[in-house]
């Protein structure tokens, strides 16, 4: 996921389609853009590689669990850098989880 801001909307997308086609091939194609609301998260913003992230998901995990709630459903991340211009040692994520009160 890669958030965008609130006035992008799905005909700008399909505007910029082809002339991404054009630069990245294909894979344009698989571009979409959702929105939805998850309601009650947390989340832990971690910088370092991808193969990397298993401490920060831990501490996100504890935390959750110490101030009282329970994760529901899966987490997910939003990259914030482009992994083809950043060094993977500075690749930033937001990994991000919904949680209720337990």
């Amino acid at each position: 996921m890669i958030r965008q801001p609130d006035f992008i909307t799905e005909g700008m997308v399909e505007e910029a389609r082809p002339r991404v086609r054009e630069k990245r091939g294909p894979k344009a194609d698989e571009v979409k853009l959702e929105s939805f609301h998850e309601g009650l998260s947390a989340q832990v913003f971690h910088v370092g590689s991808y193969s990397e992230e298993g401490p920060a998901i831990q501490l996100l995990h504890d935390y959750i669990m110490e101030q009282g709630y329970r994760m529901r459903g899966d987490h997910h991340e939003i990259y914030m850098s482009d992994p083809r211009r950043s060094k993977p040692e500075k690749l930033k994520t937001i990994i991000r989880h919904p949680i209720e009160k337990r």
